[in-house]
């Protein structure tokens, strides 16, 4: 299993990049994940982009479930495509948020919903 090593603690990976516990997520974490990702060359995060994936988080763990991203958008304020102009796909959003691999159902929502 992967690993990757944030301020000298090593985090565990699934095989595709995500988290294996939520738990160990924080905004270096999150940082690493978006470089990894080639969402973000430059860390720290933008205010905008952490806001977004604090906003993922905390609906997840309301309702156990991907906020549409539209609504995450409308939630904070921020232009309607902001999911995608941030993170260039939603899915990458849920990974950096330190969230568990959505199901196929999820991810084609997603596509769906973002049109990508």
């Amino acid at each position: 299993m992967p690993v990757i090593e944030v301020e000298g603690k090593k985090i565990e990976l699934d095989n595709e990049g995500y988290l294996i516990n939520s738990e160990d997520w924080n905004e270096k974490v999150a940082c690493t994940l978006a470089d990894m990702e080639g969402v973000s060359k430059s860390c720290p995060l933008t205010n905008d982009k952490l806001e977004i994936l604090k906003f993922i988080r905390e609906y997840y763990k309301v309702h156990n479930a991907f906020p549409i991203p539209t609504a995450i958008c409308r939630n904070l304020h921020q232009p309607s495509k902001c999911v995608v102009d941030k993170f260039l796909e939603p899915s990458k959003a849920w990974k950096i948020a330190g969230l568990p691999k959505p199901s196929n159902d999820i991810i084609a929502f997603m596509k769906a919903e973002c049109g990508w």
